[in-house]
């Protein structure tokens, strides 16, 4: 097992076994954005900060260093690989604009900006109506030339070309997405949690439709999807962001649809929900029904896909933290 989490104010990198785990914590001065790593290059992984940029690992986790200092604001917001290339990063911003680098995160480049697309006046994110920023990239895993580019709030765009254009918001497509993913074995086909609902694509994003029947909460936070069953998907929901965030106030759920079906709400199956939990971010293993996910009580793993979940015995937090990233490269 080689892992790298994080929340609002550290970031852990895990090596080994459950029962046999390496552990190490860094950047506990930082608030914690995201974090992105590849299996093919498992030493390497980036944290974005909202207070002082891109950091980057080689090591596995033994030590950070700031990178794209001379490029990159100090809030990077969101990370992801290509599925083609590990050497291939693109990183979101605040104010929102997209930056790639071609040589693992060394150094990096600013795409095409964002702001030139028609819809760009009307983005503002609530808690600093000001401002906005890019909260998700997905690489899409079967044409690594199309990216999905989620501002928050206003827009989910997109580019054909890696980056080198971008198509502004279709009006079916959510305002306010939080986390998306595609699969290499369901071509085209794109899941969207968002905190105005939940969506899918089944065109590259060209249209959008709404399956929800079951789904209770709709304020949607973090999606995946079983790596050998692009018909089973796991989404973790709340009712409100306060709900969804504050440890508080929390009251969040994880629901789980098969084969078209509706969805399923998944209580008392091992990963905390309900009150007093926050939203979990989840990321998908390797092997058929492998999940991870993690919360304001630790970090988890599913063999069966959300049937039932075991709590990793690792020293994740010292106190309640917001997970904000999750990242599984063996």
């Amino acid at each position: 097992m080689h892992l790298y989490a994080a929340a609002d104010g550290a970031v852990l990198s895990v090596s080994g076994t459950p029962d046999d785990a390496h552990t190490r914590r860094h950047l506990d001065d930082h608030r914690i954005e995201c974090v992105a790593a590849d299996r093919r290059v498992p030493e390497r992984a980036l944290c974005g900060t909202f207070d002082a940029g891109l950091f980057r690992t080689t090591d596995g986790g033994e030590t950070w260093h700031a990178v794209g200092t001379d490029v990159l604001p100090e809030s990077v917001t969101s990370l992801a690989v290509s599925p083609a290339d590990p050497n291939v990063v693109y990183a979101g911003t605040e104010p929102s604009a997209v930056f790639r680098s071609l040589d693992g995160g060394e150094t990096w480049t600013e795409l095409p900006p964002l702001s030139d697309l028609p819809s760009a006046s009307s983005w503002a994110f609530p808690p600093r109506p000001s401002t906005h920023h890019v909260r998700w990239i997905e690489v899409d895993a079967s044409d690594p030339d199309r990216l999905f580019v989620a501002v928050e709030a206003g827009a989910l765009v997109r580019s054909l070309d890696g980056g080198e254009t971008w198509r502004d918001r279709v009006p079916t497509s959510k305002r306010d997405t939080h986390s998306m993913t595609t699969h290499p074995d369901r071509p085209g086909h794109v899941w969207d949690a968002a905190g105005d609902g939940y969506a899918e694509s089944d065109d590259g994003g060209e249209t959008w439709t709404t399956p929800t029947e079951g789904l209770e909460h709709g304020y949607c936070w973090s999606v995946v999807v079983d790596p050998a069953d692009p018909y089973s998907t796991l989404l973790t929901a709340a009712r409100s962001p306060m709900r969804a965030h504050s440890t508080g106030s929390a009251e969040s759920y994880l629901y789980r649809a098969r084969g078209g079906g509706p969805w399923e709400r998944l209580d008392d199956t091992g990963l905390p929900t309900g009150s007093g939990v926050t939203r979990a971010v989840l990321t998908a293993g390797v092997s058929a029904g492998e999940c991870y996910a993690t919360n304001d009580h630790g970090l988890y793993r599913t063999t069966d896909f959300g049937d039932s979940w075991t709590r990793l015995d690792i020293p994740w937090r010292d106190e309640r933290r917001t997970a904000s990233g999750l990242a599984i490269v063996g």
